[in-house]
């Protein structure tokens, strides 16, 4: 049977490769929400407005907000289907688009209701790195001693009477 440590892993990496396979998408194309896209295309044209160094570099709203969906749609298939370490990589990244879209928020003076989404799932990533990247614990580690004579004292006594610290 699995543990509960790799079934929370498992879990964590589906659903939160299907949400930001879902936003992604939203991003990209119009088909699964017009409402929700066109939100979109307003939002990341006040991102851009807002930092006008993008503009400097050539990025407008349209290449921004493509650029980072199809991210979004790309690591998110990543999470829910590929095993091993590339999840834990496509976890980090989306983490860091996470941010810049929280940095974007903020950027712009959105309300927390606007931006709520992105730091919940924000949190879920950073949970799920962690949970991830901690060494699992193996069975074959000695048990605890069970009574104060099996304990290991902290001094041993030296030849000669001398009390040696260990």
């Amino acid at each position: 049977m699995a543990s509960p440590r790799t079934v929370t892993i498992v879990a964590l990496s589906v659903a939160l490769g299907l949400f930001f396979v879902f936003m992604g998408t939203i991003k990209l194309t119009p088909r699964l929400s017009k409402d929700a896209y066109n939100e979109m295309k307003r939002a990341y044209k006040s991102y851009v407005r807002a930092l006008p160094v993008l503009r400097k570099l050539g990025i407008n709203s349209i290449i921004l907000r493509k650029s980072i969906g199809a991210l979004e749609v790309a690591y998110g298939i990543v999470m829910t289907l590929v095993p091993g370490r590339p999840k834990d990589v496509a976890n980090f990244f989306l983490l860091l688009l996470v941010l810049v879209v929280l940095f974007f928020h903020q950027l712009v003076g959105d309300p927390l209701k606007r931006y709520a989404h992105a730091l919940v799932f924000g949190i879920l990533l950073t949970c799920r790195l962690l949970i991830a990247r901690k060494p699992e614990d193996r069975s074959e580690k000695k048990a605890l001693p069970e009574s104060a004579e099996e304990q290991p004292s902290l001094y041993e006594k030296a030849p000669q009477g001398k009390v040696k610290v260990s």
